[in-house]
This record gives structure tokens, sequence and C-alpha cells, in this order.
């Protein structure tokens, strides 16, 4: 496996980070998901979604690279919407489908947690798709409760809420 580096997302990560996204959900989602439902879940994927620039909102972008290509991309939004001020939460965390199982993922999941620990969180929460449940279970998570995602007015994604309490590095 080649060196991933992980660093802050910039407004000209947009187009692939949403290609990540998209060749993620098509290919890994195929297996929990009908053709339906990954369509209305594509449908949210767009470019300008990303808040890249919104740092100061408490949000952070980071994406992998390896060998000059985006390979992966996670989200985290440390402020409390709703929930705790001590609990953070994953917003995404994707990786190209040729890339899954070599550790992108964990070293993005890891350096948003690191975020997270640096922001004085002391818990993280996410909801993760089928798919990816195993992943998080094998980074500490543990599932809360079964969600209903609602993607649009007929089309709907099950998947489960985690959390994973923070310790100091």
């Amino acid at each position: 496996m080649t060196d991933v580096r992980v660093r802050e997302a910039t407004p000209t990560d947009a187009d692939a980070i949403a290609a990540v996204h998209a060749a993620a959900i098509r290919e890994l989602g195929s297996g929990d998901y009908d053709d339906r439902q990954r369509r209305a879940w594509l449908a949210n994927v767009h470019p300008e979604r990303y808040p890249i620039e919104e740092t100061d909102a408490g949000i952070h972008v980071l994406v992998a690279e390896r060998d000059d290509r985006l390979v992966g991309f996670g989200w985290l939004d440390r402020n409390s919407s709703g929930r705790d001020e001590s609990v953070g939460e994953i917003v995404a965390v994707y990786v190209r489908p040729d890339a899954v199982r070599e550790g992108v993922g964990r070293e993005i999941l890891e350096r948003l947690e690191g975020v997270a620990r640096d922001a004085g969180l002391e818990s993280i929460v996410l909801v993760a798709s089928k798919h990816a449940i195993d992943f998080y279970r094998r980074q500490g998570y543990e599932g809360d409760e079964t969600v209903v995602l609602e993607m649009t007015d007929d089309v709907s994604l099950a998947a489960l809420r985690m959390r994973k309490r923070l310790s100091s590095p």
C-alpha cells in the first residue's frame, strides 16, 4: 500500500470529494440498498454540499490523497445542534471503492477523532449506513439505535446511530 496523506480540504477539492462520495454509494452500497435507494442517496451528492470553508463554524472536512489522487474524505461537526456540547458528530467518512480496506478510512477517522479530542469533546456520534457498521465497530463505536434516513418523500434508508467515547491522547 502506498502512503496516504490526510489534509484539510480546500474548495478545489469539492468535485473530487463528490466523485468519491458517489462512487462509494454506487459500488459499496449496492449490497445493502436497492437501486431506488441508491439513486435517492446519490441525489444528495453535489460539490457545493460540502462545507469546506466553514472551519470557524466547527466544521472540519479532511481529504486523503494517494499518488496525487483523492481517495477519501471525512467530515466532522464539532458544534452541538441539539446535542450535548461535549459531543461531536462524524457526518461522513467515504473511501473510493478501489481504496477500501487499505487503512484510508481508519486514517481519516482517527484524524477527525483527534480534532474532536483537541476541541475538548468527550464523545462522537454518527449514523452508519449498513455497509459501514462493521468498519465503525472495528474502530470502537457502539450501536445506539436503528434509524431511518428519509432521502425523499417515498425513499428511506435504514442505518445505525453509533457512539464512541473519546479517551485522552
